[in-house]
């Protein structure tokens, strides 16, 4: 967990949808993630859930319609003071009536009175009866608060309380943690980027059931592709075979699916164009079979297999000799000796305007490991050594590259 997403101000405005029967969870994930919530509720959220659930899950009270310009707590005026509290506004559910308030400055309750005072980013969940968020009003509503740059995710597809089908549901909490953290970036240095990333291994296949690969997790490659996410970034992971990822784990990073080197290389060079930043962190098998037996290599008493290979496409040397002006291009190094001398010999040979190196001998920074160490080694010269976490030496990475004015 980046240090940023730790000790934040959440303002968390629930509203009167059935999925507000989810938003307990929601408070207490993000009270295990050291965040400060105060929630505010609409009389309908009331009659869903229950102000006193969520008040012991926060630690704090819940402000309800009746303390709204109300005698006794009236003069704290909660709407002002909340929303100059926050770092950042989460409505969810967002009901259509709700959309309807914020999109045209209505301010008779406390939630839109407060979406109204708000200065830090707000993030609105629309949860209703498919119908209801396809009818053009609704969608009318939420493009007027995007267009004044409110955060409108969109609802998920799925059964509905209702018993109807389709895209209505609120979004899993997963999601939800997910924009909200991207929220409360304090950077949005990369907005309007575009980055095509690498990750993970390939496998080469002998025969239908065994194949040549490494242990690559996919982990460093994901955490660059998200930080430049949280940064604003559009990006495009193309992904070889790893383990299962937690349910939403990918949220906002458009996922292509590969196998083999040949897949990944063309995948990369059909996205070449559209990327300002290409990051070349997979580990990408050197050799396969230069063909595949169509059955399972039987094993024969007493004799060996001997196999003849071939090398796969150096898809970071062609990217190299293709990259545009302007277009910057990062590989890893994952090396077991000489470092140095190894991943500036890459860089070289394949055209990298910068080299992360590894060494992969490690194991506590090694292949499947949550953490890394690595050395940022630029064209230019000059060296860093970034330890930590994945996604904070991510994160520190790009910290790194743009205030070095590199990309």
């Amino acid at each position: 967990m980046l240090a940023w997403k730790r000790s934040r101000k959440i303002l968390l405005c629930v509203t009167g949808g059935i999925a507000a029967y989810k938003i307990p969870d929601l408070v207490s994930r993000l009270k295990k993630l050291d965040c400060e919530i105060e929630a505010v509720m609409t009389r309908a959220a009331e009659t869903l859930v229950s102000p006193l659930a969520i008040s012991t899950l926060s630690g704090r009270r819940v402000w309800l319609e009746d303390d709204f310009l109300s005698a006794s707590r009236g003069f704290e005026i909660p709407h002002i003071s909340l929303a100059d509290w926050a770092d950042v506004v989460v409505v969810a559910p967002c009901t259509a009536n709700t959309a309807f308030g914020a999109a045209h400055g209505r301010a008779a309750s406390i939630v839109e009175a407060a979406l109204l005072a708000a200065r830090a980013p707000v993030l609105l969940f629309p949860a209703m009866n498919a119908h209801m968020f396809d009818n053009p009003a609704t969608r009318r509503n939420l493009s007027i608060l995007a267009e004044r740059g409110v955060r409108v995710v969109d609802p998920e597809f799925g059964v509905l309380a209702c018993g109807y089908e389709g895209k209505g549901r609120l979004p899993e909490t997963g999601v939800i943690l997910e924009e909200i953290f991207r929220a409360l970036s304090p950077r949005r240095d990369m907005t309007g980027k575009r980055v095509l990333v690498t990750a993970g291994p390939t496998r080469e296949y002998i025969d239908p059931v065994r194949f040549i690969s490494n242990p690559s997790s996919g982990k460093m490659g994901l955490a660059m592709a998200r930080t430049a996410w949280y940064r604003g970034a559009d990006a495009r992971v193309v992904l070889g075979p790893v383990p299962s990822a937690p349910e939403n784990f990918y949220h906002g990073l458009e996922i292509r699916n590969v196998v083999s080197a040949i897949e990944m290389r063309d995948a990369v060079m059909e996205n070449l164009e559209w990327a300002d930043c290409v990051i070349k962190a997979a580990a990408v098998g050197d050799y396969r079979a230069p063909s595949v037996t169509g059955h399972k290599i039987k094993k024969e008493h007493g004799e060996n297999l001997s196999l003849t290979l071939e090398q796969t496409p150096d898809i970071a040397a062609e990217a190299g000799a293709a990259k545009r002006p302007g277009q910057f291009l990062i590989g890893f190094a994952a090396e077991t000796g000489d470092l140095v001398k190894n991943a500036r010999a890459k860089m070289e040979r394949k055209g990298l305007d910068l080299v992360l190196a590894n060494d992969v001998s490690d194991v506590s920074g090694g292949f499947g490991s949550d953490f890394n160490t690595v050395r940022m080694m630029p064209r230019a010269g000059g060296e860093t050594t970034i330890s930590g976490a994945k996604e904070e030496v991510a994160d520190a990475v790009w910290e790194k590259i743009i205030s070095d004015g590199l990309f």
